[in-house]
């Protein structure tokens, strides 16, 4: 039986600001749009925590049960350690979809946007789906696209819409912007994994491209979103407190691009986190304090 403490690092927590940044950037667009709402905010976030928890522990099962685990080089993982057993940590991450799906129900009733309702389907299936089943696409290089496409655009578009009605060029931008960093961080944790993954057959976007091109498109993919807010200079100039996150870039940038050690990268992990929650809340900060001050 699992403690507390493994169940919890199981739930990999250093990748939730990935799952509450997207949410702060689509509050402050619908703020930037003249609409906030509190509740709405927090149902939201609540959605995005869940679906990152269950699919963290859907990964655990799955890669455990295909013995993808085996041989890992980074933090606990419940079934591949045998700390928890398979239907264990199967059945929590089903208790974390439902309780999202739950959530998303009240959301959607709350903000009348009933289609939503199958986007939420749709972002329970990609979650599943990444690892579970029988052709699981993070085993075919297409995990970096649905996360940038869920955990960016859908999660932050979502969460504008559902509190002002309609979505905007800033809600886009950072929808991309907070995607890239995702994507990174995705990538991060994979170019760990090459060896481990390559045997074990799980072709990943970082496998398919090879180590040096992995931890090239890393830094790349940092880059284009510290610098997307650029494009939004003349009409949000304070978006560009973004640009205070270069330095925060560098040291795990530099982790990417020279750690040769496997275990050097375990760091970028939550360095990367870190960034993307900084990059929210800058991103934010800008769209709120321009509207306030014009």
């Amino acid at each position: 039986m699992a403690t507390a403490a493994q169940w919890l690092e199981g739930a990999r927590p250093r990748t939730l600001p990935m799952a509450v940044a997207p949410v702060i950037i689509g509050t402050a667009a619908a703020y930037d749009l003249g609409s906030f709402k509190p509740l709405n905010a927090v149902l939201a976030a609540l959605v995005a925590i869940l679906l990152q928890v269950g699919v963290n522990y859907a990964n655990d099962y799955s890669d455990g049960i295909r013995g993808t685990d085996d041989n890992r080089v980074g933090p606990l993982r419940l079934t591949g350690s045998g700390a928890a057993r398979a239907k264990q940590v199967k059945y929590a991450a089903f208790a974390c979809f439902g309780a999202a799906m739950v959530a998303g129900l009240v959301l959607v009733i709350l903000s009348s946007a009933w289609f939503l309702i199958l986007v939420g389907v749709g972002c329970v299936a990609a979650a599943w789906g990444y690892t579970g089943g029988r052709n699981p696409y993070g085993y075919m290089g297409l995990g970096d696209v649905f996360v940038f496409v869920f955990f960016g655009l859908v999660a932050t578009l979502g969460t504008t819409y559902t509190q002002a009605g309609q979505i905007s060029v800033p809600a886009v931008l950072g929808a991309v912007g907070t995607g890239l960093i995702a994507m990174a961080l995705l990538m991060a944790n994979n170019v760990r994994d090459i060896p481990t993954d390559r045997e074990a057959g799980k072709r990943t976007l970082a496998v398919r491209l090879g180590d040096e091109a992995a931890r090239i498109s890393y830094v790349m993919m940092l880059a284009v979103a510290i610098l997307l807010p650029l494009f939004l200079a003349s009409d949000y100039p304070w978006v560009l407190l973004v640009l205070l996150l270069i330095p925060a870039c560098l040291m795990p940038s530099w982790l990417m691009l020279k750690g040769k050690k496997r275990r050097s990268l375990i760091p970028v992990l939550k360095q990367t986190g870190l960034i993307n929650l900084g990059f929210a809340l800058l991103y934010s900060l800008g769209l709120i304090l321009t509207r306030m001050l014009a």
